[in-house]
């Protein structure tokens, strides 16, 4: 009987241990669940607020160079209203030479005068500046001459960008012959023929390529071969592609036949090529007599002349 109510007692302490086991843990994981919901709503909301002030951020900065954008083209089609609208000889020139630069976009002539405007200006300032303290003559020839090369700094550029691609357009021009008559062998159309040539040089004369895109585009807008080839020859700046543009439009008009006429031209091309490679070759001795003259004799001179100078000097002549 005393050993039956102790098992009694023992189990009901054992109940009431559980239970308050039981109910320590529900609650620790309660609070443990509100703390971890509780931070996580917290680094959302940071996250969120961070995101929004980010938002507004770009905002702020996207209306700033929207603003500054819609300024520019204010000016730009101000500058194209009185420049690049008129029909001028002079004005005709300076596009023709921005096409042969590369830049083909109707508002490069607004873009080239204000470059220009505030090249001058921006250069004069800064020699006004930086120029020597001393207000004389010496101080305002350096201001005028900053100006003057602002001034003229983006025609400059414009002739050596015409130059360097006139020079890859010439590389360029016997390899477009010959891959033209290879696609003309194979049985390509003309038109054909140009778009494969055209992504075939694209690695090596992108400047060439893009120009043959652009005749592409031109035949497939509508525009005929031989008007085509005209404008392709116009933007490269060649006689070589001029005469294209005649043999191809000749071959059309007599019938005969264009393989063998872009065969006998590709030989022409790449006879003129080597011409102007031996060209070159025959011109070096020319160029380095200069520089010899300059740099090269006067050492020789003084190394040679030199022990006899000191013999002469101090008198040490046997």
């Amino acid at each position: 009987m005393d050993f039956g109510f102790t098992m009694f007692g023992d189990t009901e302490s054992a109940l009431l241990t559980l239970m308050v086991f039981l109910a320590t843990a529900i609650l620790t994981f309660a609070m443990m669940a509100m703390v971890r919901v509780h931070g996580a709503v917290r680094r959302r909301t940071a996250g969120i607020s961070d995101k929004l002030s980010d938002e507004a951020l770009g905002f702020r900065q996207h209306a700033r160079q929207g603003a500054g954008f819609k300024a520019a083209e204010k000016i730009i089609g101000y500058a194209q209203k009185h420049y690049g609208d008129s029909d001028s000889k002079d004005m005709k020139v300076l596009r023709k030479r921005l096409v042969l630069a590369g830049f083909y976009d109707p508002r490069s002539v607004a873009v080239f005068f204000l470059t220009r405007v505030v090249l001058a200006v921006g250069l004069g300032i800064a020699a006004m500046i930086f120029g020597p303290s001393d207000r004389g003559s010496v101080y305002w020839m350096i201001v005028g001459g900053a100006g003057l090369f602002g001034y003229l700094a983006p025609s400059l550029y414009l002739d050596r960008r015409i130059a360097a691609r006139r020079e890859e357009h010439r590389a360029g021009f016997p390899d477009f012959m010959d891959l033209l008559v290879v696609c003309a062998d194979a049985g390509l159309s003309m038109e054909a023929a140009l778009d494969r040539v055209g992504r075939e040089l694209a690695a090596s004369y992108p400047s060439l390529c893009a120009n043959i895109h652009m005749a592409n585009l031109e035949i497939r807008a509508g525009r005929t071969m031989t008007e085509a080839l005209e404008h392709l020859a116009e933007r490269l700046g060649l006689e070589e592609a001029r005469s294209f543009a005649t043999l191809i439009q000749q071959s059309e008009e007599l019938g005969s036949s264009i393989t063998e006429a872009l065969r006998v031209y590709s030989d022409d091309m790449r006879h003129k090529r080597l011409s102007r490679a031996e060209e070159k070759a025959y011109s070096l001795p020319a160029k380095l007599s200069l520089p010899m003259m300059i740099c090269i004799f006067p050492v020789l001179f003084v190394v040679i002349l030199l022990p006899v100078a000191v013999r002469v000097i101090t008198g040490s002549f046997q």
